[in-house]
């Protein structure tokens, strides 16, 4: 079934919990294991909790993780997170302090990255933040850079299974700018900003890992 986006819980020292972020936080490690490059900046869109940023960070020592969100009770929760990883013996100091980043804003915070993540964010935000992160995707990624998003799509404008339907009911109710994007619509903005669709990988609970890769100049060039 697919991830509800049910509010995070308390957690011991300011951290939030998300029991969603807690089951998929492994799957999607091990995707990114195999795409993201040894060394550079890991620029993260939405990180909510900071649950993913804590737990990827430390198992990519050679990648400085930005977490951001544009919420202050996110990035107080992400920094406590990021503040018990340190003390932690096998944390993660290569996990950097939260930014306040809204995609919407232009110029980011961030210049350059070689990799842009953002999990469970373009269908429970409007559809101009979608257009927002692509936007500042093509600007910060270098060549063969990449964006990798997770979460539920649309295929043609089918969901890819039942439970889907719901969800994206479930969403619209909660607030008609919300739903499950078509991944046409996603790959169709994303080009207009240099970003070609490379990968899409099958997760559980009816999910996708969705990779672009930054073309070498823009469509315009």
């Amino acid at each position: 079934m697919t991830e509800t986006p049910t509010g995070p819980g308390p957690s011991p020292g300011g951290r939030q919990f998300s029991e969603a972020s807690e089951r998929n936080r492994g799957p999607i490690a091990g995707v990114l294991e195999r795409l993201l490059p040894e060394t550079g900046l890991m620029l993260e869109i939405g990180s909510g909790t900071g649950q993913h940023a804590a737990y990827l960070a430390p198992r990519f020592p050679g990648l400085h993780w930005q977490p951001s969100d544009p919420d202050p009770e996110c990035r107080a929760s992400i920094a406590a997170w990021r503040d018990a990883s340190r003390r932690d013996a096998d944390g993660a100091p290569n996990l950097l302090a939260p930014l306040d980043l809204d995609v919407t804003r232009e110029p980011w915070p961030v210049s350059e990255a070689v990799a842009v993540f953002s999990a469970n964010m373009i269908h429970i935000a409007p559809w101009d933040r979608c257009l927002g992160l692509m936007a500042g995707a093509g600007r910060v990624l270098a060549a063969n850079g990449l964006l990798i998003l997770y979460g539920p799509f649309l295929d043609a404008g089918r969901p890819t299974a039942p439970s889907n339907v719901r969800f994206d009911e479930s969403l619209r109710a909660r607030d008609p700018a919300w739903g499950i994007r078509d991944l046409a619509d996603v790959a169709g903005a994303a080009a207009k900003h240099g970003l070609e669709l490379a990968e899409t990988v099958a997760m559980p609970a009816n999910n996708l890992m969705v990779v672009f890769r930054r073309r070498g100049s823009d469509p315009e060039e």
